[in-house]
């Protein structure tokens, strides 16, 4: 431990990690510091949906939607930025663009939450942010590509487009 300048005070590198921002508001677009970990069964967000019952709505929106190869993974621990991701592809450019906007639709009316989206416009690859669930949509050509499955999954699993090819 050392002290930081001009404070005295002992740090270490942990602690000055836990200083650092790490995300930003998603009402202002402002970075902000770590988020704050609700207290077991309590909500996570202000309108008191927690992050497991944001996550759900996810995954039914997606899959009444025919998005394939969906895949969620549990970030928490992990990342301060969300507690989940879901991935999942559609088979055109037209039905990535529509599986995202029935999502943002669904969110805002189910559970009042304002999403940022980015890359509607091209349909390749549209993520969504709704705060503790962030969600990927590509076209599989995109998704193979980048393969976020593969950077994100723990070691040892499987991403979807594998399990895919071998079925």
């Amino acid at each position: 431990m050392t002290a930081r300048p001009g404070a005295g005070v002992p740090w270490s590198a942990s602690s000055l990690e836990d200083h650092v921002l790490s995300h930003s508001d998603p009402a202002t677009g402002l970075p902000v510091g770590p988020r704050t970990k609700p207290a077991p069964g309590q909500a996570s967000s202000p309108d008191g949906h927690s992050a497991d019952e944001l996550l759900a709505l996810v995954l039914k929106s997606v899959d009444d939607d025919k998005a394939e190869d969906i895949v969620q993974i549990d970030l928490r621990g992990r990342s301060d930025v969300a507690d989940y991701m879901v991935i999942c592809s559609g088979r055109s450019s037209r039905q990535v663009a529509a599986i995202s906007e029935k999502l943002a639709d669904r969110l805002k009316q189910d559970m009042h939450i304002l999403v940022r989206m980015e890359g509607k416009e091209t349909g390749d690859w549209v993520l969504i942010d709704a705060g503790d669930v962030i969600v990927h949509v590509f076209r599989p050509e995109v998704r193979d590509f980048y393969q976020l499955e593969k950077m994100w999954l723990p070691a040892g699993a499987v991403p979807a487009a594998a399990r895919s090819a071998e079925a």
